[in-house]
């Protein structure tokens, strides 16, 4: 079967260099693989990167490209690109002049999409809807603000700004990673907080988001109050609270099942199939590739049927916007030396 004529599959993995190999061009053939996330080791420059990209599509032309471009120390994209600040620093101008941070957070928005978009991605995983609390190193300075309101405001201009370049927005992680210390990528957090007090500060950061949400990632964090499980293997979280009660339609994207917190659900074949129970549209496997055919193997006898919700992740210019053409454009200059006044 044509993997492109039935639509994309569930499984979003991710390549070893630079340029495909004859085995992942191989992979990306499999019919429940639907997404391809590049990192760091995958990226040298523009001209690297967007051909790795066609070639990406070109074998495989329904696939939906991501990156994590969120600014500061999660910027995959770096050398030829703009250096953009952690979100944190908008807290401080926020303080200062609330209108100018709304501004530039709807502009760093708008020129992170454009460049992402121009790159050959559909989207970047952003924005991280955390509260900054002081408590989460790993959340640390990716959070718009320690404030709702003020994260609310930015969180909303950036996302604003995405939809205005074309791109989609995932907000991350769903109900909220900023009140525990623990890294879920070296170790499984737990948030021993009570119900109302999880719903009423850190949950409500996607409640008032929603209108400008396309998708979501959960935390690989328990909330014991709720659930035993991880948010994003808890059908409390995924299904009872996002999709009935806040009425979410959008995609939900699993964080990486390659993660020490995701290892409580299981072997890969548990977390695969936990997962999807629980409504993930689409699940991570990253940085493993044993890991990410022990994901396909489950996959291939779950047989989940492709989600209609993912088309809604594609890009949504009508043309790639031109990477070098943005280098000498106005606005873009304009951004890049507000950016250094941060």
């Amino acid at each position: 079967m044509n993997p492109a004529k039935q639509g994309p599959g569930v499984l979003m993995l991710d390549l070893s260099g630079q340029t495909l190999t004859d085995d992942e061009r191989a992979l990306l053939q499999h019919p429940q693989v639907g997404g391809v996330i590049l990192f760091s080791r995958n990226i040298a420059g523009p001209a690297q990167v967007q051909a790795l990209t066609a070639d990406i599509r070109a074998c495989r032309p329904d696939i939906l490209l991501a990156v994590d471009q969120e600014g500061g120390r999660v910027q995959r994209l770096r050398d030829g690109f703009t250096r953009l600040p952690p979100m944190y620093a908008l807290h401080t101008l926020f303080s200062k002049e609330p209108e100018q941070a709304r501004v530039m957070s709807h502009d760093l928005g708008w020129l992170m999409a454009s460049e992402v978009l121009a790159s050959g991605f559909d989207i970047s995983f952003a924005p991280v809807l955390d509260l900054h609390t002081g408590i989460s190193e790993v959340i640390g300075d990716r959070a718009f603000s320690s404030r709702l309101d003020t994260l609310v405001d930015l969180a909303t201009a950036f996302m604003a700004g995405m939809h205005e370049a074309g791109m989609a927005t995932t907000g991350k992680h769903f109900p909220g990673h900023g009140s525990v210390a623990a890294d879920s990528h070296l170790d499984l957090p737990v948030d021993d907080r009570s119900l109302s007090q999880i719903e009423e500060q850190d949950l409500q950061a996607f409640v008032r988001c929603l209108p400008s949400l396309d998708a979501v990632m959960p935390a690989h964090v328990v909330y014991p109050a709720a659930d035993a499980h991880c948010a994003g293997f808890s059908r409390y979280w995924l299904q009872t609270v996002l999709r009935e009660r806040l009425g979410f339609d959008g995609v939900i994207f699993s964080d990486d099942l390659v993660m020490a917190a995701a290892g409580a659900a299981g072997d890969m074949s548990q977390r695969v199939n936990q997962a999807l129970k629980a409504g993930c549209d689409m699940l991570l496997v990253c940085n493993d590739r044993a890991a990410a055919l022990d994901a396909l193997r489950a996959l291939d006898e779950a047989r989940p049927a492709p989600s209609p919700r993912l088309q809604g992740m594609r890009r949504r210019c009508s043309q790639q916007p031109d990477l070098v053409a943005l280098q000498s454009d106005t606005r873009v200059i304009d951004i890049r030396n507000r950016i250094s006044m941060l």
